[in-house]
């Protein structure tokens, strides 16, 4: 890798596309591993070791075999509060970001590659890869948002955020669809059995994802750190020690604070969907795994559009009134999949109502926060950030598990993640975005 770059702000397009990319590459395991296939088909691996009150043992523990999934996706993301925070710190302290960036894409590419092992009872197997995979990917993904502050202006944060979005939805979809032909009419007439076309689905996305990440590895500039290290620390120490020092600063500024607390609820109602959609489909509703990734392929290709189409609608309106519109409709979703969602028909029809707001509540987010963080502290406050972002989400499949394991009712499960969008709702309407920017120095944008 280059040297770190110095000096005023020096945006390029290349550089831009380039960063993109990164979005096209973790995409895959997004859609490929999380929404479609890791779901149900860990599940079943699950259901194989199970005994016959449906109960699996790991470590001793008592869990339903159908809560294993969401219960390993709320244990990843509690280990992710303890060690990316520390990471953010050490990247604002050094040129490192681009290096950090790599070092964890490749470890949840391999960790996803390793998924094609996972076969007969091997659900501790799956656990792990599955804890790594996503690990690789939220550490990945703080370096990546951190650069967002280098290589746009605050009046194009907005439009350069969701077409990295939509590149990551073309990206994903595209695999996916590859995946449908492959699952649906291929592997049966090649003599691949279900499971194993499933393996090899799994494996592809972390293939996808190491060679597309080379493209930004290429284009990414690397920055010289605006902090200085002090004398006799070392860059693990300055971590722990920044990290302190940030979360004591925090309350200073009230604004960004309200926010980052708004996006932590909401976005975890919104990864709690993304992540137990497929597991909802495919046990409430009976729906196979072919209908599954048709589902996911038509949410994939509409929030392409969606995301764009969120990027114009922030420019007449502003970035927090498009947000706040994206989370009703959030809301009345889950409350319409409650109460009158029956057939694969009117799931479909859900599923292009999501595709219409995901990823402009997400991309939104991202670029209106960027503007609310102390310049040289991007990474720092991104790993706060990420703890809740994509398929990180750790209270929200919490609560979707233990619902679903006290009821047994999916639909209760999937009504109790109404609550977030609801709460998100409020205090994100409360949040004083212009005075958020200027509390920690930045340039307020014509339009927020």
């Amino acid at each position: 890798m280059s040297q770190a770059t110095a000096g005023a702000p020096n945006y390029s397009r290349r550089e831009q596309v380039g960063w993109y990319f990164y979005d096209w590459a973790n995409s895959a395991f997004s859609t490929t591993v999380i929404a479609v296939f890791l779901g149900p088909y860990l599940t079943s691996i699950a259901q194989n070791a199970a005994d016959g009150a449906g109960y699996i043992y790991p470590l001793g523990l008592p869990v339903y075999a159908d809560s294993l999934f969401p219960y390993l996706v709320s244990l990843s993301v509690v280990l992710q509060v303890f060690f990316l925070p520390i990471l953010g710190a050490i990247a604002d302290y050094s040129h490192l970001k681009k290096w950090f960036m790599g070092i964890f894409a490749y470890i949840g590419a391999f960790a996803t590659l390793g998924m094609y092992f996972l076969q007969g009872d091997r659900y501790l197997l799956g656990g792990l890869l599955f804890i790594l995979a996503n690990l690789g990917f939220g550490a990945s993904i703080v370096f990546y948002n951190a650069f967002l502050s280098d290589i746009a202006p605050p009046d194009e944060r907005d439009r350069v955020s969701s077409q990295g979005w939509a590149m990551g939805y073309l990206g994903g979809g595209i695999l996916l669809a590859v995946n449908l032909v492959f699952v649906q009419f291929l592997a049966e007439g090649w003599g691949i059995s279900i499971g194993d076309a499933v393996r090899i689905s799994l494996a592809s996305a972390g293939l996808w994802w190491a060679i597309f990440t080379l493209i930004p590895l290429a284009r990414l500039r690397p920055r010289a750190s605006i902090k200085q290290l002090p004398t006799r620390a070392t860059y693990l120490s300055i971590g722990f020690t920044q990290l302190g020092h940030t979360l004591r600063k925090l309350p200073r500024y009230p604004q960004s604070l309200l926010f980052l607390v708004a996006y932590l609820v909401y976005n975890d109602g919104i990864q709690t969907v993304i992540s137990v959609s497929s597991l909802f489909g495919s046990q409430e509703l009976g729906l196979g795994t072919a209908s599954l990734i048709q589902l996911i392929l038509m949410v994939q290709f509409v929030a392409f559009f969606g995301a764009l189409g969120f990027g114009y609608l922030a420019r007449w309106i502003g970035s927090k009134r498009a947000i706040l519109l994206s989370l009703v409709i959030w809301f009345a979703i889950t409350v319409y999949v409650y109460a009158f969602l029956r057939t694969e028909f009117q799931f479909f029809i859900v599923g292009a109502v999501i595709a219409i707001v995901l990823g402009g509540s997400q991309a939104l987010s991202r670029s209106l926060f960027s503007l609310m963080i102390p310049q040289g502290q991007e990474a720092e406050y991104f790993s706060l950030y990420e703890v809740s972002d994509r398929g990180t989400s750790w209270l929200g499949p919490l609560v979707f598990g233990l619902a679903l394991q006290w009821t047994g009712s999916y639909r209760v499960a999937l009504l109790s993640i109404a609550s977030f969008f609801a709460v998100g709702l409020l205090l994100l309407s409360r949040v004083n975005v212009r005075k958020a920017i200027t509390e920690v120095g930045n340039t307020v944008p014509k339009e927020i």
